[in-house]
């Protein structure tokens, strides 16, 4: 009698929590039909992530499937487990989003709990009004006066990365996975132009910088597990205290630009230089007295703003040149064409490369261009509200707190704006074609106030890449190139599965 009383007991329990934990999943699921907004009927626990959540889709396939099933309205909504999100696919309401009314939306809507992960609180991920006031200080270093300044040392690293193309090729029967190389490059370029460090992760296959700025973005059990907790809810990371990077890597970029930072101080250095842009931001928001300390910054909040100014300065541009390269690679009459406008540019600045002549080549702009259309570094941008919003000339009213999405990818290969969006066409960009086309299509920096602080620094560095390659190689394919590419399912950025192996035969 005891016995089945117990068993009574227990599973009259079990079927109480399971059928709280069911309603609780549930509860968040009569959103936007309240709303009158089309969505995705969701499924209990997982809503519309179920292929997300357990590693079988990438973020990229699934918000391109959503996209398309929305086809024909403005925006839709989703349920990122049981979170309710507003896809916007209508140019104008980004515009409206990202430029016209930032104010409503200043934040990004990405989770971190900075306690446990300080150098995720930084430039990309902290919220306003501390972000306004770094990205102020953070600013002045990328101004075109100061770029200008950085070219020297962008082409001392562009002169050693090709030294070590040349070095692979006497290895490797001229084949390369040019990744792993321009990893090396933009690695060495963002450390002496932006920290004064000579890195020399090109010819320095265990350069701590490089190996661990891999480590960062490399896919493991602890990211795919802190994504999952993410996607269930985001409170679970300051309850399971989920690491957002792998703690040796921290240690490691922590104690390497706080020695930075220190050295500077003590030998009075000043160099013209994103440090020395940390260092006035340290002395204004964390050392001054006067300041209000619900204003005041910590050391922690500088550093992290230095690894982050280093994460997003080596793999954006390592992986944007590798795709270019590879499109390149494909497409001989655009390679020929870029390579044409490099040499007679050449020839009329007798040879001479600067800041000046990189600025000046137009049809390698439209070839990056391009490739960013292609092969966006963020296939989605994420906006949370900061108070209650009413979209203009619509009925629909978001509460505080509502995150938005705005699927970057999808967006790049709607035949709508771009036709036949899966070739590689850089005279889209001309001018005469982007003014056929509505703003809030073109997004590989993000849009607004918070588009990427380093564009045109990054933009440079390409160039620079580009045209000491493809004035002496041909990139052509081989048997190892992958046609077409494959996308690894692990990480959030647009990631080639098996890498990208091209050509390269010297030019006579």
């Amino acid at each position: 009698m005891f016995a089945t009383n117990w068993w009574i007991n227990v599973i009259t329990s079990c079927t109480i929590i399971v059928t709280i934990g069911y309603y609780f999943c549930v509860s968040t699921f009569k959103k936007w039909e309240k709303l009158n907004v089309p969505y995705i009927k969701p499924i209990p626990f997982f809503g519309n992530f179920l292929k997300v959540a357990i590693g079988k889709e990438h973020h990229l396939e699934f918000y391109d499937k959503i996209y398309y099933e929305f086809a024909g309205h403005k925006y839709g909504g989703l349920y990122q487990m049981r979170t309710p999100i507003l896809m916007i696919r209508d140019p104008e309401i980004i515009n409206d989003v990202l430029i016209k009314d930032f104010s409503y939306f200043p934040d990004r809507g990405f989770t971190s709990d900075f306690a446990a992960n300080p150098l995720s609180n930084n430039l990309f991920l902290m919220e306003n009004p501390q972000w306004k006031t770094i990205r102020n200080k953070l600013s002045p270093a990328f101004t075109s006066g100061k770029l200008k300044t950085m070219y020297d040392q962008i082409k001392e690293c562009g002169d050693e990365m090709m030294k070590n193309i040349n070095t692979n090729l006497n290895k490797n029967s001229n084949e390369i996975e040019i990744r792993d190389i321009m990893g090396k490059y933009s690695t060495d370029v963002i450390g002496t132009c932006a920290f004064g460090l000579k890195l020399n992760a090109i010819n320095d296959d265990e350069s701590p910088f490089r190996k661990y700025g891999k480590l960062i973005f490399k896919p493991s059990l602890r990211s795919l597990f802190r994504e999952l907790c993410v996607l269930i809810s985001p409170a679970l990371l300051k309850i399971i205290r989920v690491k957002d990077f792998p703690t040796d890597a921290t240690d490691f970029f922590h104690k390497a630009f706080k020695e930075t930072l220190t050295y500077r101080i003590e030998n009075k250095i000043v160099r013209n230089d994103l440090v020395n842009c940390l260092m006035q931001a340290r002395n204004d928001l964390v050392l001054n007295k006067d300041l209000p300390e619900h204003e005041k910054f910590t050391e922690s909040q500088i550093v992290a703003n230095a690894f982050i100014m280093f994460a997003a300065g080596f793999e954006t541009v390592s992986t944007t040149v590798s795709y270019c390269l590879y499109e390149l690679a494909l497409n001989k009459s655009i390679q020929d064409r870029v390579r044409q406008e490099i040499q007679l540019k050449l020839a009329k600045n007798d040879g001479h490369i600067n800041h000046e002549f990189l600025m000046d080549l137009n049809y390698l702009d439209m070839v990056i261009a391009e490739t960013l259309r292609k092969y966006p570094p963020l296939v989605f941008l994420l906006r949370k509200a900061s108070q209650k919003y009413r979209f203009p000339n619509d009925s629909l009213i978001i509460e505080k707190y509502q995150k938005i999405v705005i699927p970057i990818y999808a967006i790049h290969h709607d035949s709508k704006y771009y036709t036949e969006p899966e070739k590689f066409i850089p005279e889209r960009f001309s001018a005469e074609e982007k003014a056929k086309r509505p703003s809030g299509i073109y997004l590989p920096f993000g849009d607004g106030p918070r588009i990427c602080i380093g564009k045109r620094f990054a933009e440079m560095e390409m160039k620079l890449a580009f045209v000491e390659i493809l004035t002496k190689f041909e990139v052509t394919s081989c048997e190892k190139t992958e046609i077409p590419l494959k996308y690894s399912k692990k990480t959030l950025t647009l990631v080639p599965q098996h890498g990208i192996w091209l050509t390269f035969q010297i030019i006579n």
